[in-house]
């Protein structure tokens, strides 16, 4: 095992599995034999807010938090909050990201608009960018909320780490009556990787 530590990111809006997403991740990096950090800020996240969970993991992880420009892998739920973030990028850097807009409050009530283009504009300043199709791939695995787990199947494939550990993950931090439909929202994240 190497010394190197992994960064990876975790953006959305209240609401969207990120803090679930971000155990998974963690207990699939733990079940794995890493050291594992983890931490989590929380804007209004039950209002759909910001919500940015920071994941760190290797032989020897010290602090919870990625620093600016040190982020391996930016895994974005909604574009704005993706695009957003991506200053927490390190420059070559891979962006796993669902095609989902969720207007904040501010476009809600109409005091700004919703940006125009930002898949465009995130795969322009990312070229190691995959844009997933989250929701559907969710409903075609049996529940919109599967999403989520669609997205870890996605960033899955990017990361050295067997698929028995993540499969082992999921079994243990899912609910059982949702996991048939998370195992296979997994599989089909996984298939696009």
């Amino acid at each position: 095992m190497s010394d190197k530590i992994t960064n990876i990111l975790l953006v959305g809006v209240g609401g969207q599995g990120i803090l679930l997403a971000a155990e998974i991740l963690s207990e699939t990096f733990m079940l794995a034999g890493f050291d594992v950090k983890k931490s989590e800020i929380h804007g209004m996240s039950q209002r759909g807010g910001s919500v940015v969970s920071h994941v760190r993991y290797g032989k020897e992880v010290f602090s919870p938090m990625v620093p600016e420009g040190e982020g391996d892998i930016l895994f974005g739920f909604e574009l704005m909050e993706s695009y957003r973030y991506l200053s927490l990028l390190k420059p070559g850097g891979t962006v796993i990201v669902n095609d989902l807009c969720i207007a904040p409050p501010a476009v809600l009530l109409g005091q700004e608009p919703y940006p125009d283009g930002l898949a465009l504009k995130i795969q322009e300043l990312c070229p190691d960018c995959l844009l997933v199709d989250g929701q559907n791939l969710a409903i075609e695995a049996g529940n919109a909320r599967a999403a989520n787990t669609v997205l870890l199947g996605a960033v899955s494939k990017r990361l050295d780490v067997e698929e028995k550990y993540w499969l082992e993950a999921i079994e243990k931090m899912v609910p059982k009556k949702a996991l048939a439909v998370n195992l296979k929202a997994f599989a089909l994240g996984r298939s696009l990787g």
